[in-house]
């Protein structure tokens, strides 16, 4: 039987570009190249698009030739430059390994949609509400979901300094891995945490600290038939988690114990799980996201945030979670694949 053609998209535009690559190096050494064809297309910072031959440091110095999306569903995959023609390469799905701005927004997927190509992962609609934190909540809120208390800046809004109660975060609406994150304990601290979040988004969170600790919960598939992975929960030393930002984060993290399965009672990770099932379906996902929620002392779950496409490196979370739950990467990849076709 002809394997199915897999373009592999990773790299983009966003501040996640390295840890973009790092995870679709983990999908290349573990995607069944018995069943698919994989097709590598590395997008570069500046947005340029390119096939290749393996996802890696470096990867843009090695063989390349330049490749776009064809928007014409007749065409069903890339156009490639070769010897200066243009070659068409019929792609059977694609799995858009992108993480942040121009990958987990709703960009992509809108192009993906215009092409007809089946592609892992959430829709235009899913991804472009869980990316958007503030919407993310509004959304959670009318579904019954507890969120943190939170206010949202626009470019032309002034802070209002004594609108929550400190500590709060300061977070970019739109942006991930803790990229423009800042922990405010004063009032005096606002307008630097302010500036460096709209370095990464013009739209700003302002979000109440919550006291506990951070869990989260990788989901598979689509509703109802959902597959959950094991509950890990983060504990802090001192400061906030920034796992992709460690200089040497396959080590692990500075200043964070990730603990999968979560130390804490069967009735609670079955709580966290169901919790994490009502986002992912209220949020419209799809395929696969990692939820992280947060645990408060006295036992109530909230919503923190949904990656629709979560890191797949060797040390990220959503891959940790579903192999404790007995799923390794190489059968989420062939799931995930599936999911996007149909099956």
């Amino acid at each position: 039987m002809a394997r199915l053609r897999i373009a592999i998209l990773f790299g983009g535009i966003s501040e996640e570009h390295d840890i973009s690559v790092k995870s679709a190096a983990e999908v290349a050494a573990s995607i069944d190249t018995r069943k698919y064809e994989p097709v590598f297309i590395g997008i570069t910072r500046a947005g340029a698009w390119k096939i290749c031959d393996r996802p890696g440091a470096g990867w843009e110095s090695g063989p390349c030739r330049p490749a776009v999306l064809s928007p014409d569903r007749e065409t069903h995959g890339l156009l490639a430059i070769e010897n200066g023609a243009c070659r068409a390469i019929r792609i059977d799905a694609v799995f858009p390994v992108l993480h942040g701005r121009s990958g987990e927004d709703g960009a992509v997927q809108g192009l993906l949609e215009l092409s007809g190509i089946p592609y892992v992962g959430c829709d235009i609609q899913g991804s472009a509400t869980c990316m958007d934190k503030s919407l993310a909540y509004i959304v959670a809120r009318s579904a019954g979901i507890a969120t943190p208390e939170f206010r949202v800046l626009r470019e032309a809004d002034e802070p209002a300094a004594d609108a929550l109660a400190y500590p709060v975060f300061v977070k970019p609406a739109r942006s991930g891995s803790s990229f423009g994150v800042t922990r405010v304990a004063r009032a005096d601290e606002l307008p630097a945490a302010i500036a460096e979040a709209r370095r990464y988004d013009g739209k700003i969170l302002i979000e109440q600290a919550i006291a506990g600790t951070e869990v989260g919960c990788a989901v598979l598939g689509n509703s109802p038939g959902l597959i959950v992975g094991a509950v890990d929960r983060i504990t802090l030393r001192h400061g906030i988690f920034r796992i992709h930002q460690e200089a040497a984060p396959e080590e692990g993290s500075e200043n964070a114990i990730m603990t999968v399965p979560a130390d804490l009672p069967e009735a609670k990770r079955d709580e966290i799980r169901e919790t994490a099932k009502a986002i992912y379906t209220a949020l419209g996902c799809r395929g696969l996201a990692r939820v992280d929620m947060f645990l408060q002392e006295d036992g109530r779950i909230l919503l923190n945030e949904v990656n629709t496409l979560p890191g797949l490196t060797s040390y990220s979370r959503y891959p940790r979670m579903m192999a404790a739950a007995g799923m390794s990467l190489g059968e989420l990849i062939d799931r995930c694949i599936a999911l996007s076709m149909g099956g």
